[in-house]
């Protein structure tokens, strides 16, 4: 599972400062009156007034108990509420109908079935060319975003760029696989049993770096690039396999076997965490 940290899913930060407080998060005059027509009770008014500025905040409804207590405090000041007052819902159906008038509110379409299309078509596309899962899960963001659909959880991302990353690396491996001969396939596979007089494996042999700079390093770098040549034409091997996804599996070469590249990695850290 990919960490949220990682990815710009919008989440409340940690530390909300005062200014963020007031500019997000401040109950306008008629959005207290439309709360208080469709509410019967300070709960239900609280509740219905965070979803609202969290939803323009962050494009997703967060459940409740995840508000930060600092917001759900600085709202209820902010329209007068009694202390102590709690957002709660005693039905999942009040929770259901207080989504939808957020919605009609905020000028939205709920289309999630729209939205996961979207989701998943961004990912596949983008996955021929990159292998991280965060950045799979941004790219979609941004097209959910763009096509002014409402956000689907965390979860949905993290599986669909699981699964389709999973697909497409199996893809890009058989057709690697497939453009081997079987006497090149066998000699790779020789690399994992063939074993040099030091006692490591040729594969071992393979992935160690360049040495410093120095002629007699620099003749024993050519003789192993002919050793490799012979292996086999990589360039035929990698017939229409995108740039950066070589490069990303060639710098896996010290953590992986030839046969394990569908696996996942670390992802860059998150570029935006809205309040």
């Amino acid at each position: 599972m990919t960490s949220i940290e990682r990815t710009a899913y919008p989440r409340f930060k940690r530390l909300i400062t005062a200014h963020e407080l007031h500019l997000f998060f401040s109950p306008n005059r008629d959005e207290l009156e439309w709360a208080a027509d469709a509410t019967d009770c300070d709960e239900h008014l609280l509740a219905l007034l965070l979803m609202l500025k969290s939803y323009r905040r962050m494009g997703c409804f967060p459940a409740l108990e995840d508000v930060p207590e600092m917001v759900v405090d600085f709202v209820r000041r902010a329209v007068e509420l009694p202390e102590g007052t709690l957002p709660a819902y005693r039905a999942e159906r009040t929770a259901k109908h207080h989504r939808g008038l957020v919605r009609k509110q905020a000028g939205v379409t709920y289309g999630q079935a729209r939205a996961r299309g979207t989701v998943e078509q961004s990912i596949r596309k983008e996955a021929a060319a990159k292998n991280r899962p965060a950045d799979l899960i941004d790219i979609a963001l941004e097209k959910v975003v763009e096509a002014g659909l409402e956000l689907p959880g965390f979860s949905t991302f993290d599986k669909m760029a699981s699964k389709i990353r999973t697909e497409v690396n199996a893809s890009i491996c058989t057709g690697i696989h497939d453009r081997m001969s079987a006497a090149q396939r066998a000699g790779l596979m020789r690399l994992l049993e063939d074993r040099d007089s030091d006692g490591t494996t040729l594969f071992n042999r393979l992935k160690k770096p360049a040495k410093g700079p120095a002629w007699s390093h620099f003749k024993n770098l050519t003789k192993r690039l002919e050793w490799l040549d012979e292996l086999g034409d990589t360039d035929v091997w990698m017939d229409g396999v995108a740039a950066g996804r070589v490069t990303d599996f060639a710098g896996r070469r010290t953590r992986r076997t030839p046969r394990s590249c569908g696996t996942s990695s670390p992802s860059n850290a998150s570029r935006w965490s809205p309040p």
